[in-house]
C-alpha cells in the first residue's frame, strides 16, 4: 500500500538521522524549548500592562484560534517529512521553500539570548558572596548618586522621586554592562562576560554534540528543575508582605487597558511559532507519534507555566512596594529591566537573599538553556552546523555583545530579529502553503495517517482563513534610548532578511523551473498523496 510505502520510507530517514529515545524525552525537549523566558518576564508584566485579568480573554481566544493550530502545523509537518525547518518546506512545497530559509535568518538572531544566560551566570557568581552587591553603595563602581536598600527602607524613597539611582541599576548598568552612552561608543570588552560566555557555549556544546541522544538526557535536568525553582519561588512569593497587593495589581480586570495585538504577539514569542523550532524537535519523533494530543497539552502546559509565573513575579514585587511604601506600578517592569534590577533587588531584602537570588537565577540560566539546544537536520549536521557555525561564529561574533555598548545592539537585534512583521508574515505563509497549495484536506489525511485521530474542521478554518487574515501591525522598538537612523535602517534591513525570502524564493522557482503554477508548487511527495482515495474511499484532494 501507498500508505504503508510512506510510512516506512519516513522510519528509515529517520533511523538514519536518530531519534528521541523516547516520548519522555520529546515532551522534555519540547517543553523545555516553549517555556521560556517569554513566561516568566514577558507575560506577567504584559498582563499587568494591558487589562490585567481582562487580558487573558484576548490572550485564551488567540491561543485556540492562532497559537494551537499554528503549533499542530509547525509540528506535524516536521514529524511527517522527518526533516529540518529548512527541507520540510521542500518535501512540502517546494514553491514556498523560502519559509525555511526565512526563518533560518530568524534563528540566527536568537543567538543573541544566549547573552541573558551569560548576564544571569555572572548574578549567579556574585550571588555566593556574604554582602550582595547589588544591596548596597559601599563599591567602587558606585556614584554618589546610589541610593542602597537601608535607605530604600528608611527614608520611603525611590529613584524615580529623586535624582537618584538604587544599588541594583548601578550594578547592572556600572558593574555588569560598563554600559556606555550610546550605540555610536562601543568601547572596550567586559572580560568577565566573555569568561561566562565561553562557559555558556561549552555548556550548549556538551549537551547537544551526540544530537538527540545527548539532548534529550540533558532535558530531564533542564526542562525539569526551573518548575522546582518556581514552586520554591511561588511559595515564598505568597508568604511576604505585601505579596496580595502585587497579585491584586496583576490580575485586576482594566478593559481601558486592554490591546489585543499584545496577547498575539505574546503568543507567537512564547511558543515559539513560526521560528523553526517546533519543526525541528517534532522531526525526531516516531511516524506515529500522537503529535496531534501532543499539541493541546503542550501549549496549556505553557500558558499555565505563564499564568504561575505572574503569581512568582507579583508577589515578590508587590514585597517590594511594600517596603518601600510605594504602589507595584512603581515597580513593575519587564524583560532585562525585571531580570536583573527589580528582583535581584527585592530577593536582597528577604531573609536568606542568596538563597533567593541563587534559585532565580538558577532558573533563568536554565530556561535559556533549552531554548540553544534544539537540534538541526541531521545528527551529523548537527556536528557541522550547529557546532562549527553556533560556536564557532556565535561565540567570536557574541564578543560584539560584550562590549560596553552591546546592550543597544542587543536591543536593537532583539526587536527587529524577530518583530511581529517577520512572525506574522511567516504564519501567513505557512498556512498558504499547508492551507491552500498543499491541501488543508489532505493535511488533514496525514495527520489521521500518523495519530489515528483527524483533526477538527476547526483547524482547516484557522489555517486557510483565520490566521491568513490576521492584520500585520507595526511596533515601535522601546523607547528608552533614541537609535541613530543608521540603526533603524540596519534593524529594517535583519527584518526584511527573513521577509524577502520567501517571495523572493517562489520567484526565482516560477523563473528558473518549467511548467504551470501548480506543477512548479507539487513535490512527488504530494503527488504521490493522490493514492489516498484508495484507502480512504473516496478523494477530498
Amino acid at each position: 500500500m501507498n500508505r504503508q510505502r510512506r510510512k516506512t520510507e519516513n522510519q528509515k530517514s529517520a533511523g538514519d538521522r536518530g531519534q528521541w529515545a523516547s516520548k519522555r524525552e520529546y515532551v522534555l525537549v519540547m517543553s523545555g524549548n516553549v517555556v521560556g523566558l517569554g513566561n516568566v518576564w514577558r507575560f506577567p508584566y504584559l498582563c499587568y500592562k494591558n487589562g490585567g485579568g481582562a487580558f487573558l480573554v484576548p490572550y485564551g481566544l488567540l491561543a485556540v484560534v492562532c497559537g494551537i493550530p499554528l503549533f499542530l502545523l509547525e509540528a506535524s509537518v516536521g514529524q511527517y517529512t522527518q526533516e529540518g525547518f529548512i527541507t520540510s518546506w521542500r518535501k512540502m512545497c517546494p514553491l514556498m521553500q523560502g519559509i525555511g530559509y526565512g526563518q533560518l535568518m530568524i534563528t540566527l538572531c536568537f543567538f543573541i539570548y544566549i547573552l541573558i544566560e551569560v548576564w544571569a551566570l555572572l548574578y549567579l557568581v556574585f550571588s555566593f558572596r556574604s554582602q550582595l552587591p547589588w544591596a548596597s553603595c559601599e563599591n567602587t563602581w558606585n556614584t554618589a548618586n546610589c541610593l542602597g536598600l537601608q535607605t530604600f527602607n528608611s527614608s520611603n524613597v525611590t529613584a524615580n522621586q529623586t535624582n537618584t539611582t538604587s544599588a541594583a541599576t548601578e550594578f547592572w548598568e556600572r558593574r555588569v554592562l560598563g554600559m556606555s552612552g550610546g550605540i555610536e561608543d562601543l568601547g572596550s570588552v567586559r572580560w568577565e562576560l566573555a569568561l561566562c560566555l565561553l562557559a555558556c557555549w561549552m555548556f550548549c556544546y556538551f549537551s547537544i554534540w551526540k544530537g538527540v541522544r545527548s539532548s534529550g538526557k540533558v532535558a530531564y535536568f533542564t526542562a525539569t528543575f526551573p518548575y522546582v525553582t518556581l514552586l520554591i519561588l511561588l511559595i515564598r512569593g505568597l508568604t511576604l508582605p505585601g505579596a496580595w497587593d502585587g497579585i491584586y495589581y496583576y490580575l485586576y480586570p482594566n478593559l481601558n487597558r486592554l490591546v489585543w495585538i499584545e496577547a498575539g504577539s505574546q503568543i507567537f514569542f512564547s511558543y515559539s511559532l513560526t521560528a523553526g523550532f517546533l519543526n525541528v524537535i517534532a522531526s525526531y519523533n516516531e511516524y506515529n507519534n500522537n503529535c496531534y494530543k501532543d499539541c493541546f497539552w503542550l501549549c496549556l502546559l505553557n500558558s499555565g507555566t505563564s499564568f504561575v509565573a505572574g503569581f512568582v513575579v507579583f508577589s515578590v514585587l508587590g514585597f517590594m512596594a511594600h517596603k518601600q511604601g510605594v504602589t507595584v506600578d512603581t515597580v513593575a517592569e519587564s524583560g532585562p529591566g525585571l531580570a536583573f534590577i527589580v528582583y535581584p533587588q527585592a530577593t536582597a531584602m528577604m531573609p536568606l537573599p542568596q538563597f533567593w537570588t541563587v534559585c532565580f537565577f538558577l532558573m533563568l540560566i536554565l530556561l535559556t538553556v533549552d531554548t540553544h539546544m534544539f537540534v538541526r537536520h541531521k545528527s551529523n549536521y548537527i556536528v557541522t552546523f550547529h557546532l562549527k557555525l553556533y560556536f564557532n561564529l556565535s561565540f567570536f561574533k557574541s564578543r560584539l555583545f560584550l562590549l560596553q555598548g552591546g546592550i543597544y545592539i542587543f536591543q536593537l537585534i532583539d526587536f527587529y530579529g524577530s518583530t511581529r512583521v517577520c512572525q506574522n508574515f511567516m504564519a501567513i505563509c505557512e498556512c498558504l502553503a499547508v492551507g491552500w497549495i498543499f491541501g488543508a484536506d489532505r493535511f488533514s489525511n496525514i495527520i489521521e495517517d500518523m495519530t489515528g485521530q483527524r483533526p477538527s474542521v476547526f483547524f482547516k478554518l484557522c489555517w486557510k482563513y483565520i490566521i491568513p487574515l490576521l492584520s500585520l501591525v507595526s511596533q515601535k522598538i522601546n523607547d528608552w534610548y533614541t537609535y541613530p537612523d543608521w540603526a533603524y535602517a540596519l534593524g529594517w534591513t535583519m527584518t526584511l532578511s527573513s521577509v524577502l525570502m520567501v517571495p523572493l524564493w517562489a520567484a526565482g522557482q516560477m523563473c528558473l523551473t518549467a511548467g504551470t503554477f501548480k506543477q512548479v508548487s507539487i513535490h512527488p511527495l504530494q503527488s504521490s498523496l493522490a493514492e489516498e482515495k484508495h484507502w480512504r474511499g473516496g478523494s477530498n484532494c
